[in-house]
């Protein structure tokens, strides 16, 4: 796994549903068997579903508006929802809303709520709960990390950020009447709905905060959920077990316990599950492809890309021949083969399979699907460059140096077999360069317009939400805190092209058409794959065994299980 460029740096693990491990060398059998074809659901008493979660003894926190590790946000999901969700196949959908629409001038969003919400202690539900949450996960006083970052784009919301203003409620927050939420944000953003779906939005019960204060979480047996489960009992140290929500507005779970279990090691984790003690572990990497076919395997596609970026200011990557003949040289489906063993899949993306927006059709700089690379065109596209930069031969380039953290040997194995590739195709020598990974990302940030900082380094982004926005304006766009690259700000001959690029992705930020703006985000992100903005490499997967007693549950690249989904999800046994 690379390093990531994430709000939450715990992210750099393996993702399971529902848990965050670390892939560990272990040896495995299959442990759950064929199904059996009299399987039937099992009864009232025998629906539990068990999880694991390594290396903590307790949640970080179930404040929607704090949680920012992966165990917090799912047990977060488990408790509360917001005006709109995520479904399995990761498309916005309503939730507290029932509908919404937007003005002409794509700045104001109308939401209507369902009828007859409630919170877990049967408290009705309205726009002033709504409005609330969205205000107290902004306000200083809450002290988020993740609401300044996705709910910024609110109308005041930076005011209130800074502590100038009070409150966006009245603002950038209406509400007309008790089942009418108005947002109204700073420019055209259509990717306000999926922001929306983060945790920081959801919706929490005013007269619990008011009651308990910042303690209110350890009241929630009492009330002040909103999702499909309450807290039934939390064993400090140890487990925490939800049970499903009474007073849920929708169809409620089937399980009637879902129990999070705490373990210091991985290698704990894996017992249990051999012992039948929880209901899902992480694949032994040793033995991936021994269990690959077992009927408890699962291999998930994550919103994950690894890549490499070249620094436009600096030669020779200012010149975008010499860009693609880098990247055309690069054999990823070897790489994938010889260093992932197969654990992640080879890609030209940068926005990867499985989210909105995802396409098919791609290509990489040489108009081909191939992923094994181009040398030929990658040999001629160099000679071109060096021409165009009146370089005699490849003996005259500066130096190049390859950036990346130290710490993960996968990493290590990539980039010595990249080198090797680019040495064997180009004739150019690269120089790896290792280094904390903290070190990194200060010199990432400091690449920012500059020359002299770092000239190509290794990184990976995750999916903060499953929009093209997160993953292409976000990281390109101009002035954007991730265009380290400085793609479209810089001096080469190409750089007017970017700016036009970038205004376009500034265009489909706004788009209300949901077919037109997809289309505008993937001749977008085409064109970005031909600029070499990024050097897809791999995307990354989540690796797991569940047992196969429980059925219902859809995988998807974020790991997540949409709150009405558990109306589907139960527990089989023999019959």
């Amino acid at each position: 796994m690379f390093p990531t460029r994430k709000t939450d740096l715990t992210r750099q693990y393996l993702y399971l549903p529902g848990l965050c491990l670390l892939l560990v060398l272990l040896s495995a059998c299959s442990l759950f068997g064929d199904a059996s074809p009299h399987m039937v659901k099992a009864p009232a008493n025998k629906q539990t579903y068990i999880i694991p979660q390594v290396g903590i003894t307790n949640l970080d926190t179930l404040d929607p508006a704090l949680a920012h590790d992966d165990t917090s946000i799912h047990a977060v999901q488990m408790l509360y929802t917001g005006l709109v969700q995520l479904n399995d196949k990761l498309e916005v959908v309503p939730q507290l809303a029932q509908s919404w629409q937007t003005d002409s001038d794509g700045l104001t969003w109308t939401f209507k709520l369902k009828p007859h919400l409630t919170f877990s202690d049967g408290t009705p539900l309205t726009s002033a709960d709504v409005a609330y949450s969205l205000d107290r996960a902004l306000l200083p006083t809450t002290q988020s990390t993740v609401a300044p970052l996705y709910l910024n784009i609110i109308k005041g919301a930076s005011q209130v950020i800074a502590g100038r203003s009070a409150s966006i409620i009245g603002t950038g927050v209406t509400t007309p009447d008790a089942s009418t939420v108005m947002i109204t944000t700073e420019q055209p953003a259509t990717y306000l709905l999926a922001r929306l779906s983060m945790n920081c939005a959801y919706v929490v019960e005013k007269s619990m905060v008011t009651k308990y204060g910042a303690q209110f979480t350890d009241h929630l047996s009492q009330g002040g959920a909103s999702g499909p489960f309450r807290v039934a009992d939390y064993k400090h140290g140890q487990s925490i077990t939800f049970s499903p929500n009474t007073h849920y507005y929708n169809a409620r779970p089937q399980l009637q316990k879902v129990t999070y279990r705490f373990y210091q090691t991985a290698q704990e984790a894996y017992k249990a599950y051999t012992n039948r003690q929880v209901d899902t572990a992480s694949v032994p990497l040793a033995n991936y492809q021994n269990v690959r076919k077992q009927k408890d395997f699962h291999q998930v596609p994550q919103l994950w890309i690894n890549y490499y970026t070249m620094n436009y200011l600096a030669k020779p990557f200012d010149n975008v021949k010499i860009r693609q003949a880098f990247a055309l040289a690069i054999d990823k489906q070897a790489i994938v083969q010889n260093v992932w063993k197969g654990t992640a899949l080879p890609t030209n993306h940068i926005l990867p399979q499985g989210m909105p927006g995802y396409n098919e059709k791609l290509t990489g700089p040489d108009q081909t699907k191939a992923l094994i690379g181009n040398p030929k065109l990658a040999q001629t596209l160099l000679k071109e460059g060096l021409k165009d930069e009146n370089i005699a031969s490849v003996s005259d380039l500066p130096d190049i140096e390859l950036s990346y953290a130290t710490g993960v040997p996968t990493i290590t194995q990539e980039i010595q077999a990249a080198i090797q590739q680019w040495q064997k195709v180009l004739n150019i020598s690269v120089k790896p360069n290792p280094m904390d990974y903290n070190t990194l990302l200060d010199k990432i940030t400091a690449s920012s317009m500059n020359n002299q900082e770092l000239q190509f380094w290794a990184l990976s982004w995750i999916g903060e939400y499953p929009d093209p926005q997160d993953w292409l304006s976000y990281q390109f766009g101009k002035g954007t805190v991730n265009n380290n690259m400085n793609y479209g700000q810089n001096f080469g001959p190409t750089a007017a092209k970017q700016q036009a690029l970038q205004d376009q992705l500034t265009r489909a930020d706004g788009l209300t058409n949901a077919g037109g703006r997809l289309q505008a985000y993937q001749q977008a992100e085409q064109q970005l794959v031909n600029d070499v903005a990024w050097l897809p490499m791999e995307q990354e997967t989540a690796i797991f065994l569940r047992t196969t007693d429980i059925v219902g549950l859809v995988d998807n690249g974020q790991n997540t299980t949409p709150p009405d989904d558990w109306a589907k999800i139960y527990r089989v046994q023999a019959g």
